[in-house]
């Protein structure tokens, strides 16, 4: 029971974890396999956001079974918190880990299945040393006190909870002195880190203190990345923490989820108003005259009327946006949308998506066609012909006197937009 693999579905945290879990279990002296047709143990990370989620993660299951039908299959994440007994009926599965209990996976596989240990809720010990991607996710915060009624996140990973500042710089200071020269900021919700730390600092207190600490040695060196953010976040602090970083990327993902007041309040989102995000990008505008930006996008909500949906829509076409996550609504068990009238058919919710990404499709092009103007633009390389812009656009480099290195950032000049990304020659 020596060789493993792991095997990662949903957000950027749960790659962090599972990177963590990797590389403990390196160190306990366990082999990494091939694939998970050669491994004796295989861990497969859950994730439970949509019901889409949950059908992905039986299909992986039933997969990974019939390729190996010897392996000791062990499911941890958010799906393993909320739907433990329906997992530990599928093929090949031995132990079901729920999200609560992830971080016993670091001891290693033989800790699987042995009681849950109690006590006080402290930030579970995931770190990483490397990172076995071009670039690293360094998570800061945990669990979401917020309870929006569509989410079950609050369900599976429970609780706001903080990762302590020295900690994220530690991280901070081992991955660039690994190589890394971009790193993704990451929490579940990042409007919450600080309040369970002494002196309730805030998200954007904690970007300040990085920014002191690393941009005298690696401005136009390195570079930082903002997973995503609540609209709730975007003020006059996080103007002036913008206009003052030489370390943050100017590109923004914002957890919008509706452009309509009313499906917002509807969702517990009544914090904010569609016209505080516009007005709060124009203001960004004489910061970062270009900058990338995306958006969640929820549709087909409860109740959510032709009139709402086309407020949101609408409101889509005014944002500057360069890609967007479109979701049709998912009923998810235990939330309180789950219980509200007015489901729409899923007919329905599928247009609407699909209208949605038309108009993110438009948008795309439009800022594709922008950067092509653009002098020059820095790009992180991830296997030495792709790569990622500062703007969150992936450019492939098609004229280069030396293949560049995976994690280096390379100076390019766009050329032509096509299949959807730049296509760009080294400077």
């Amino acid at each position: 029971m020596n060789r493993f693999w792991l095997t990662t579905l949903g957000c950027k945290i749960n790659q962090y974890e599972s990177e963590s879990i990797r590389q403990s279990w390196l160190e306990k002296g366990f082999e990494p396999a091939a694939d998970d047709g050669s491994a004796d143990v295989v861990v497969v990370n859950s994730c439970a956001v949509t019901a889409s989620a949950l059908r992905d993660l039986r299909q992986t299951i039933r997969g990974i079974n019939r390729r190996n039908s010897g392996a000791k299959i062990i499911i941890t994440g958010c799906a393993a918190q909320v739907f433990a007994d329906e997992l530990s009926e599928l093929p090949g599965v031995t132990d079901v880990i729920p999200q609560e209990r992830k971080a016993e996976l670091l001891a290693g596989p033989e800790e699987t299945g042995k009681p849950a240990r109690s006590g006080e809720r402290v930030f579970a010990p995931f770190q990483i040393e490397d990172y076995n991607r071009s670039r690293a996710v360094v998570k800061v915060q945990d669990g979401c006190s917020h309870r929006c009624t569509y989410c079950i996140v609050p369900i599976t990973r429970g609780p706001s909870i903080s990762r302590g500042m020295e900690d994220i710089l530690d991280e901070i200071r081992r991955l660039l002195g690994a190589g890394f020269r971009e790193m993704v900021i990451s929490g579940i919700n990042l409007s919450h880190f600080g309040r369970d730390i002494e002196g309730r600092p805030d998200f954007w207190d904690l970007m300040e203190r990085i920014e002191k600490e690393f941009s005298q040695e690696w401005s136009g060196r390195a570079r930082l990345r903002i997973s995503s953010l609540e609209p709730g976040q975007l003020h006059e602090r996080a103007l002036d923490i913008f206009a003052n970083s030489s370390l943050i990327c100017p590109q923004l993902h914002l957890s919008l989820q509706s452009g309509d007041a009313a499906v917002l309040k509807r969702m517990g989102r009544g914090h904010y108003k569609p016209q505080d995000v516009l007005d709060f990008l124009d203001r960004l505008r004489a910061i970062w005259p270009v900058f990338g930006l995306g958006a969640d996008i929820l549709t087909g909500f409860p109740g959510e009327t032709e009139e709402e949906f086309l407020n949101t829509l609408n409101f889509c076409r005014k944002l500057p946006l360069s890609y967007a996550h479109v979701f049709p609504y998912s009923l998810r068990p235990d939330t309180a949308a789950a219980k509200m009238p007015g489901h729409l058919p899923a007919k329905i919710k599928k247009e609407r998506a699909a209208k949605l990404r038309e108009v993110v499709a438009e948008k795309k092009d439009e800022f594709l066609n922008r950067l092509i103007s653009m002098d020059s633009l820095r790009v992180l390389v991830q296997d030495g012909v792709t790569g990622v812009c500062e703007f969150y656009t992936t450019c492939e480099i098609e004229e280069c006197d030396a293949k560049p290195q995976p994690r280096s950032l390379v100076k390019v000049r766009p050329l032509r937009a096509e299949g959807g990304k730049i296509i760009a020659a080294c400077v």
